[in-house]
């Protein structure tokens, strides 16, 4: 291959400089914000932003919540217990909120395990 032509002091660096350009252009694109491939940490919101989804629980605690969600499951109700910014709560899609909140309010069943 002969270099030593007129083309090859103006085409050489261009093919350097292009090259450089690439590379620049693949780690503007790979360390830019918002395009990263690992998942960002939930961020809490307000009750009311969570969409069909609507609160028919405020525990104290996230177990307390955790057992509240079990007894919905164990009563065919699809449950998500979420952290929001006021707390833990109970939701629950709005056409089972009615059955969500009687199944709540009836007292949990009695232990398996019985002492006497």
């Amino acid at each position: 291959m002969n270099t030593s032509g007129s083309l090859a002091y103006l085409g050489w660096p261009l093919v350097v400089i292009g090259g450089f350009a690439v590379m620049v252009g693949l780690l503007r694109w790979t360390f830019s914000p918002g395009h990263s491939l690992i998942e960002r940490p939930p961020k809490q919101g307000n009750p009311a932003d969570y969409g069909l989804l609507m609160a028919v629980a405020t525990p104290d605690t996230y177990i307390e919540g955790e057992q509240l969600r079990l007894r919905l499951l164990a009563s065919g109700i699809r449950a998500t217990l979420i952290t929001t910014n006021q707390g833990p709560r109970l939701m629950v899609f709005e056409r089972d909120a009615p059955v969500a909140r009687a199944v709540l309010l009836r007292p949990p069943p009695a232990s398996g395990a019985d002492p006497s």
